[in-house]
């Protein structure tokens, strides 16, 4: 996950086959396996988009390099977005909520630009030879180390809203604890490695996730 500066095509044309197909199968299970809604319609827009945003930040934004199990994990986890939503939303068939859709979408939106936002602000430091082995601490990252995860947390909150079924709250739970006990653990540890005494001063003074909170 971490230390891969090769492009890494193959591991990425994975990941993008992985949601493409996911999109078709979804397409199938929200009009013509279900009756065709306006909660359809948006889920599945707001899946094109999370396909579009991903892409390009795989291919153009960020083309750090994936290894194989990243590539599998991300695609495994594609496939509970992609799929999970549109299945239990089918299976709720739940009366539409207008509040309810128009508070998904906006954290939908934010969620997606706090993600993507937050990486493409660090890209120039990275990319910088002159910061080699320096620790970015700026931008959105001086809110809270993991602000890119955040995002992520926020965003799959927004399709449960939007997929309008309660029990979809499942996934966005089920990924904070992956966030909280797998990636953030793991991440510290590596940025500890590299940085050290910088890592150590920077999460002394910044939260962990969510900013001025934890």
């Amino acid at each position: 996950m971490y230390g891969i500066h090769k492009p890494t095509i193959k591991e990425k044309i994975l990941i993008f086959f992985a949601e493409i197909i996911y999109l078709i199968i979804a397409y199938y299970l929200l009009f013509i396996a279900y009756e065709k809604s306006a909660i359809s319609i948006g889920l599945f827009i707001a899946l094109i988009i999370t396909t579009v945003r991903l892409t390009a930040m795989m291919f153009i934004w960020l083309p750090r390099g994936i290894s194989w199990q990243e590539a599998i994990m991300n695609s495994a986890a594609f496939g509970i977005y992609y799929l999970g939503f549109p299945i239990l939303m089918i299976i709720g068939n739940q009366e539409p909520n207008l509040t309810l859709l128009i508070i998904g979408w906006i954290l939908f939106l934010v969620g997606s630009m706090l993600n993507t936002v937050s990486e493409l602000l660090r890209k120039p430091f990275k990319d910088n030879p002159a910061n080699k082995g320096k620790l970015y601490t700026g931008g959105l990252f001086k809110y809270a180390i993991h602000i890119n995860y955040l995002g992520d947390c926020l965003w799959v909150l927004g399709l449960v809203l939007i997929s309008n079924n309660i029990y979809s709250l499942l996934i966005p739970l089920g990924l904070f604890l992956v966030f909280v006990f797998g990636y953030i653990p793991k991440s510290d540890d590596y940025l500890q490695n590299k940085y050290g005494e910088q890592f150590t001063a920077y999460k002394k003074k910044t939260k962990k996730l969510i900013p001025f909170i934890w």
